[in-house]
C-alpha cells in the first residue's frame, strides 16, 4: 500500500555582507520586476485559537487584520504533530513516510533522498532567501544548519537569546529563579533584556528595510517560538485574561473508549518544576483544576504576545511600501492540546493537535491593492479598546494539508508548479505530495469562474504519529526511529476522524496493515470534539476503510 497521502555582531556584520553578495548572485530572469515576494510566518505549537478562527476569548487582533485581507482556511492540517517531522514534511512537499523523519534524529537529504525545499525553489527561481528564528526545527533534522546553503541565501538567524528559554529564568512566589512551565517575566530582568520573538520581529524588519531597495524579489521566512512551552512571555499580557475568565477544556477526561496506545502522557511539561511540584501521577494524571486554568491562560496570553509581533512586522512591510507586492502566508507546525481528553502537549492525531490555522494574502487578488498612503496592516494594540474581531476576507471549508504549502506558494508567484510525486519518489529531487490549492483563490466576485468541485480524495486530510508500545510510557510522546513499533495513519474528512494503529518496522520503514493494534473512528457532527470511539460498533467499522489509499 503506498503512505498516506556565533556572536550577534559577528553575525550582524557577516549577514550585511552576505544580503549583498546575494543580491548580485540572485540573477533573476526579465519578470524579476513583476515577481511577488513572499512572506512566510509560521508559529510553533499554535492552535487555531484566534479570533478570527472564532475564538470569543483570545486577543489576537493583528492576526485577524491580516485575515480580514486573506484568504483563511477553515480546515487545515499538520502531517505529524511534532515540530520537525512536520517543519521538514510541508518544506519539502513530502509526507513523513516519504522524508522518513518521525523523531529528531535525521536530515533527509541524507536520510531518504536529496529532496528541494520550498526556499531552495524560490532560490534557484532568482530570489534572495531569508531565514529568521525558527523555520526548519534546529539540529541534527536540518543538518545543523538550517538547510544551509541549499535553501538560504546568507546565513539563517537565531535569536541569542533562545539559549535562555529552558533555563532557570523564571521568578517564583518564593522570590527564586527556576525552570517553569508558566513563566510570565519582566523583561527587563531576563538574560540580555529581551525575548527570542522580539529579537526575531527585530531582525525581520531590518532584513525587509535592506530587501526595499533590491532589484530581486525576496523569500522571508519568519518563524516565532511562542506559544511553544516554556510559556515565557512579558508579565503584562497576564493581564488580558483574568483567571476567573478562564474555562476549562470542555472535555478534561480521558475518554473511556480511548485506546491507550492513542494517549500521549504530555513528559515534556511533567519535567518543568511548577509542574513537578504538584505530583502528578504518570502516565494520565489528572492536572488540578485550578492550574489548568493557569496553563490555558498562559497560552492565551502567549497568543496574545506573539499577535503584537506579528502586528509590529506587517505595519512595517506597509510602511516600506511592500504591501502591494508580497504574499503572506501565516501557519504553524501543528496544535496543541489544552486539557483536551486529559492531554497537554501535541503528539497525537486528534484535530486539536493536527489542525492548524493557515491563510494566505495576496495582493490585488485576496484584498484590492493599497491605495497610495493607505495601509492595510496598521499596528493594534491588544491593550486598547478592541472592536469586535475582524471577519477573514475569503474564507474556505475544504479539508487541504500543510504539505500543500510547496505547490500553492509556487503557483501564487508565478513559478511553474512542481509535479506530483511518482510512488515511490525517493529518487525524485524536485516533485511535490501535495495538492495546489490555487483553485481555491478563484473568486466569482473578480469575474472568475467559481472552482471545479473536487474529487473526494482532495477532501481528506492525513496524519500520522508513531508509538513505542501499545501502552502509554516515558518515551511515548517522541520515540526515536529505532523504538518505532506502532504508527497511527489518520484520515479526516469533514465527516469523520478515522484511526488505525498498526504494526511498524523502522528498520524497514514499513507499516504492516495487517497488523492492527487499535483503531478510533469519531463522527465530527455528532461527536465534534472527538471524544466518543465508535470504531468497535462492526456496523460502522468497514465504512471509512475503503477510503484507505
Amino acid at each position: 500500500m503506498p503512505p498516506p497521502p556565533g556572536p550577534s555582531l559577528l553575525w550582524f556584520g557577516l549577514v550585511l555582507g552576505s544580503v549583498g553578495a546575494a543580491l548580485e548572485c540572485a540573477a533573476p530572469g526579465d519578470s524579476a520586476a513583476e515577481a511577488l515576494n513572499v512572506l512566510f510566518i509560521v508559529v510553533d505549537d499554535l492552535r487555531p485559537t484566534l479570533g478570527c478562527y472564532g475564538d470569543k476569548l483570545v486577543k489576537s487582533p493583528n492576526i485577524d487584520q491580516l485575515a480580514s485581507h486573506s484568504l483563511l482556511f477553515q480546515n487545515a492540517f499538520a502531517q505529524q504533530a511534532v515540530c520537525a517531522p512536520s517543519r521538514v514534511s510541508f518544506l519539502t512537499g513530502r509526507r513523513p513516510d516519504t522524508t522518513r523523519l518521525y523523531d529528531f534524529n535525521s536530515y533527509w537529504r541524507v536520510h531518504s533522498g536529496n529532496y528541494f525545499t520550498i526556499p531552495q525553489y524560490f532560490k534557484e527561481n532568482g530570489y534572495v532567501t531569508m531565514s529568521v528564528g525558527k523555520v526548519f526545527h534546529p539540529g541534527i533534522s536540518s543538518n545543523h544548519s538550517d538547510d544551509s546553503p541549499y535553501s538560504w541565501s546568507i546565513p539563517p538567524y537565531h535569536p541569542s537569546s533562545e539559549k535562555y528559554e529552558n533555563t532557570k529564568t523564571c521568578r517564583g512566589p518564593d522570590g527564586e529563579l527556576h525552570a517553569n512551565l508558566l513563566c510570565p517575566v519582566d523583561v527587563a530582568d531576563v538574560p540580555e533584556g529581551t525575548l527570542p520573538d522580539k529579537q526575531s520581529t527585530k531582525e525581520a524588519i531590518r532584513l525587509l528595510e535592506k530587501m526595499k531597495t533590491s532589484a530581486s524579489p525576496f523569500f522571508l521566512a519568519v518563524g516565532y517560538h511562542k506559544p511553544h512551552i516554556p510559556f515565557r512571555y512579558p508579565k503584562e499580557f497576564q493581564k488580558l485574561y483574568p483567571l476567573e475568565n478562564i474555562t476549562l477544556a470542555p472535555d478534561p477526561q480521558v475518554p473511556a473508549g480511548l485506546p491507550p496506545v492513542a494517549y500521549n502522557p504530555w513528559m515534556d511539561i511533567r519535567e518543568r518544576e511548577d509542574v513537578q511540584a504538584l505530583n502528578l501521577s504518570v502516565p494520565y494524571g489528572p492536572i488540578p483544576m485550578d492550574f489548568q486554568r493557569k496553563i490555558r491562560q498562559s497560552y492565551f496570553a502567549s497568543v496574545s504576545y506573539l499577535d503584537t509581533q506579528i502586528g509590529h512586522l506587517l505595519s512595517t512591510l506597509d510602511d516600506l511600501q511592500l504591501a502591494n507586492s508580497t504574499i503572506i502566508v501565516f501557519t504553524s507546525d501543528h496544535g496543541w492540546a489544552l486539557g483536551e481528553h486529559g492531554e497537554w502537549a501535541k503528539y497525537s492525531n486528534f484535530d486539536v493537535t493536527t489542525r492548524v490555522p493557515l491563510m494566505f494574502y495576496v495582493p490585488g487578488r485576496t484584498a484590492s491593492l493599497p491605495e497610495a498612503g493607505e495601509k492595510l496592516f496598521p499596528y493594534v494594540d491588544p491593550f486598547s479598546s478592541i472592536p469586535e474581531p475582524m471577519e477573514p476576507g475569503r474564507q474556505a471549508t475544504a479539508l487541504v494539508e500543510l504539505v500543500s504549502l510547496f505547490p500553492t506558494l509556487a503557483g501564487l508567484a508565478g513559478l511553474r508548479v512542481p509535479p506530483r510525486c511518482p510512488v515511490p519518489s525517493f529518487h525524485v529531487e524536485l516533485c511535490r505530495e501535495g495538492h495546489n490549492l490555487l483553485k481555491h483563490f478563484r473568486f466569482p466576485d473578480l469575474g472568475e469562474a467559481p472552482s471545479l468541485r473536487g474529487t473526494p480524495r482532495e477532501s481528506i486530510a492525513y496524519s500520522q504519529y508513531p508509538r513505542p508500545a501499545d501502552a502509554p510510557q516515558w518515551n511515548s510522546d517522541k520515540p526515536s526511529l529505532k523504538d518505532i513499533k506502532v504508527m497511527g495513519y489518520s484520515i479526516r474528512t469533514i465527516d469523520y476522524r478515522y484511526t488505525v494503529w498498526v504494526g511498524f518496522n523502522p528498520d524497514k520503514f514499513l507499516a504492516n496493515f495487517s497488523d492492527i493494534h487499535a483503531g478510533e473512528l469519531y463522527f465530527v457532527d455528532s461527536d465534534p470534539l472527538q471524544d466518543h470511539n465508535v470504531y468497535n460498533d462492526t456496523q460502522v467499522e468497514e465504512l471509512p476503510r475503503s477510503l484507505m489509499p
